[in-house]
């Protein structure tokens, strides 16, 4: 239930040991969860997000009674100069959750402008914001986040990834493909495409992207006009059989090379086809092109 969280869900969330958290709230008073009648622990959505404020806090070298000392928006505001200055993913995660929950676009915007100006847009994506979307999964599992939050953070994610999708201009050389990105009948979680929509195009590729829920009839018509040299596909959502969409998949598009990740297949037992590679991240991606 959203805004109704357990100490073991403040635990997964936060980093800090449930047994560490009780010592907090006894000797410091720094969270006042509701009991039952069982005295089980209780706490709401203001609770979790404090928590995430201190967990900065403490892991940035600050002492548990100096942070207990402090009013609440001071907390906020020694928060924000971390945030704004530090440049540790680990950090800039944990701060991205809490713009997430606060639903602060601000904080978003200053903590992902710090990390492309520092480290460029690359390394941005591969160091903090896939490991932010991972900890949202776990979020998701406990209940912790609510789809307006989960929308929201997305979307703000998501405009980044068009803009920077938009700056790239295509030099097509020698070395330039034909690709196809596309998403199954169901599947709408495009965030991983748009980035390899992204590196492709910087890499001289031609794209074309279709995006979410592409039907396979929609996507044959594609392949016949397009005569691309790869199709690209993300897979997060279970579908009616993977190993017999592969096949479909695969015979679709009997000349070409069909690349596909997702936690749907990765690190997954799949009998794919041969003209069908499975690949973990961008650095995979990158080596089967390298390889053909």
């Amino acid at each position: 239930m959203i805004g109704k969280f357990s100490i073991k869900d403040l635990e997964k969330l936060s980093g800090i040991k449930a047994h560490t958290l009780r010592i907090w709230e006894q000797r410091y008073g720094i969270l006042k969860p509701k009991r039952t009648d069982t005295n089980i622990r209780s706490y709401n959505n203001d609770e979790l997000k404090l928590l995430l404020n201190i967990t900065l806090l403490y892991n940035n070298g600050y002492k548990i009674s100096k942070i207990a000392a402090y009013k609440k928006e001071e907390i906020t505001d020694e928060v924000n100069k971390i945030v704004s200055t530090q440049i540790n993913p680990c950090e800039q995660i944990d701060g991205l959750i809490i713009a997430m929950v606060e639903m602060d676009e601000q904080r978003f915007e200053k903590i992902i402008s710090t990390n492309i100006l520092q480290n460029g847009f690359n390394q941005t994506i591969e160091n903090v914001i896939y490991p932010f979307l991972k900890k949202i999964g776990v979020m998701w599992q406990t209940g912790c986040v609510n789809p307006a939050q989960e929308h929201f953070i997305s979307n703000l994610i998501r405009q980044k990834l068009i803009v920077a999708i938009d700056g790239q201009i295509v030099k097509e050389n020698a070395e330039s493909k034909k690709f196809v990105l596309f998403l199954p009948e169901l599947e709408l979680h495009e965030l991983s495409l748009l980035y390899f929509n992204y590196l492709l195009k910087s890499k001289g590729h031609k794209v074309t992207y279709l995006g979410q829920s592409v039907p396979m009839l929609d996507l044959q018509k594609v392949i016949e006009i397009i005569r691309p040299d790869y199709l690209v596909s993300v897979i997060t959502q279970p579908q009616e059989s993977t190993e017999e969409y592969f096949n479909r998949l695969a015979k679709c598009f009997p000349k070409g090379r069909i690349l596909i990740s997702g936690c749907q297949v990765v690190e997954k037992s799949i009998k794919t086809p041969k003209n069908i590679s499975i690949f973990k991240n961008s650095d995979d991606l990158l080596s089967l092109l390298s390889n053909h």
